[in-house]
């Protein structure tokens, strides 16, 4: 889960000098990225663990409404003002993206590991560069683009269509992926509202969306789960809040690489509660992946580097 990458003009000051405000203000962008991402791979095993019980379409309600819930109870003071967007149509998408991704993750969980699905997941940040170069009008040359294809056969590695091993949900994992990255270009463009303004309004988009579809999959809730419902939507309200915040103080080229330590996290959370580990393939495939972020994001920063 990474934030999209900046325009060449926008030039992140990861390299500056120890003293220089800017680098101290990336540093923090990294800090709450990785307490983010801690958060969202904690938030992942739960909805992987309540994806086994009930429908997907109600978990990821449940985790939408707790969300706006809780937003509307901090923000009732300054609710009004905290609706209050510059660019409506933006942060509409920016929602409909987010709960789509989610929606597609959490179903994949159903049948796949947490580690793949994260793994899979994890091509978003070449997936930004790419966007970002499309949408957003920035260059992207040859060697990017070698890098952004060496991500997407990490992919196929790990989800290994034409094997034995293959799951089609996995492919849900994938389009998830692109969601996610579509979803992170427009919190970058949105970044003129507030966090309090972005993290509403993902709040009610995804309420309203999900509530449409929710009786169609509705189970009786056991008392026994009510936590593990709350916790999802706590976790993902302060996870987003965090997220968007990092988004705000760094560049994408400064913060792209932590938002690998999800792989980490999610091997962990696999192995703790459901004793699994990837097997060789996965491991390889990830291994592709990160290695083709890093390297994107490398050339992304010597090139910022030589034009500052």
């Amino acid at each position: 889960m990474t934030p999209p990458e900046p325009s060449p003009g926008a030039l992140p000051q990861i390299l500056a000098p120890a003293g220089d405000p800017g680098r101290a203000t990336q540093l923090r962008g990294i800090l709450l990225l990785l307490l983010a991402i801690f958060l969202f791979t904690l938030m992942d095993a739960t909805g992987k663990h309540l994806s086994t019980l009930y429908h997907p379409v109600q978990v990821v309600w449940a985790r939408f409404v707790t969300n706006l819930a809780i937003v509307a109870v901090i923000l009732a003071p300054r609710l009004r003002s905290a609706l209050a967007i510059r660019r409506p149509g933006v942060q509409f998408f920016r929602g409909v993206t987010q709960l789509g991704s989610i929606l597609l993750f959490f179903s994949a969980l159903q049948f796949i590991g947490l580690a793949e699905a994260t793994a899979i997941m994890d091509i978003n940040p070449v997936l930004i560069t790419l966007g970002a170069a499309i949408f957003l009008g920035e260059s992207i040359g040859i060697r990017r683009i070698l890098g952004i294809l060496a991500a997407l056969c990490g992919a196929l590695i790990i989800i290994r269509p034409g094997a034995g091993v293959f799951h089609p949900a996995a492919l849900l994992a994938l389009v998830a992926a692109f969601t996610y990255a579509a979803g992170a270009i427009l919190t970058r463009i949105a970044r003129s509202d507030s966090t309090a303004t972005s993290v509403l309004w993902s709040a009610l988009v995804g309420s309203v969306l999900s509530s449409l579809a929710v009786p169609f999959f509705w189970q009786p809730v056991a008392a026994g789960d009510l936590w593990a419902f709350l916790l999802l939507g706590s976790l993902g309200t302060v996870a987003q809040a965090l997220l968007i915040r990092a988004f705000a103080l760094a560049e994408a080229a400064a913060i792209a690489p932590f938002g690998y330590t999800g792989l980490i996290w999610a091997g962990i959370w696999g192995w703790l509660i459901w004793g699994t580990l990837p097997d060789l393939w996965t491991f390889v495939g990830a291994l592709i992946i990160v290695a083709a972020g890093l390297y994107v994001w490398m050339r992304e920063a010597r090139a910022m580097n030589r034009a500052a």
